[in-house]
């Protein structure tokens, strides 16, 4: 069997509550899921990028990629629990680990499609420095915890000193978009997560990802822009 160094794992499942059949519904010019198979085939790095599905019209989708470096590409079919509503992204992590023989995984996912190539580039360079990796965004907001009695208190700042923005490193909010681990940690950790972490900090933009149609609307004019 082959052992990949670096493989990604994009993640398509069939059904979607907010977006019937969103992972290959056409945006700005090209099924969504294409926005990530061109951002990972195009990967120094990454030998192999897989599409974990459970629907044949997302096979049918994939399998129609037509583009540079395509035969990196395969889609593999998830077992029956791996394919339910309630399964979480680990379930399909560990799904996929035990059909494919890898050393380190990435994670993408469809709707996160203003990931680069120079992202995944980015992330995996910093990876043998971490015990696994995630992408993260700046943001320069002031955030607050809502209490029981309907009262709010600051999360992560004074009301006595609050910097100017220029003068404020802010704080990082995960996006996403790129996970990195480990075989061996992950099975560590049972998580896309664990020991050392390190951060890919991706452009402010990227913060963005699709769950409702108002999301979709955004993204699909910063695509176009691009």
């Amino acid at each position: 069997m082959v052992n990949y160094k670096y493989v990604v794992l994009i993640p398509a499942r069939g059904g979607s509550k907010s977006i019937p059949l969103k992972n290959i519904k056409p945006i700005a010019g090209q099924p969504l899921i294409y926005w990530s198979l061109d951002a990972a085939v195009n990967s120094e790095y990454v030998d192999k990028v897989f599409v974990s599905t459970d629907s044949e019209e997302i096979k049918k989708v994939v399998l129609n990629y037509n583009k540079k470096n395509k035969d990196k590409i395969e889609v593999i079919e998830r077992s029956e629990e791996a394919a339910l509503d309630t399964a979480t992204t680990e379930e399909v992590m560990f799904d996929f680990s035990k059909r494919v023989n890898y050393e380190n995984l990435v994670l993408i996912q469809c709707t996160n499609p203003l990931v680069t190539t120079k992202d995944i580039d980015g992330a995996i360079r910093m990876h043998p420095h971490y015990d696994s990796i995630l992408s993260t965004v700046v943001q320069k907001r002031f955030y607050w915890h809502l209490n029981e009695d309907g009262s709010i208190t600051e999360i992560g700042h004074s009301i006595k000193k609050r910097p100017r923005r220029q003068d404020w490193d802010g704080v990082l909010a995960e996006n996403g978009s790129i996970y990195i681990i480990s075989r061996e940690n992950l099975y560590k950790g049972k998580c896309r997560l664990y020991g050392r972490i390190g951060t890919y900090i991706m452009d402010d933009l990227s913060y963005f990802e699709i769950d409702e149609e108002n999301d979709w609307l955004i993204i699909e004019n910063i695509l176009k822009q691009r």
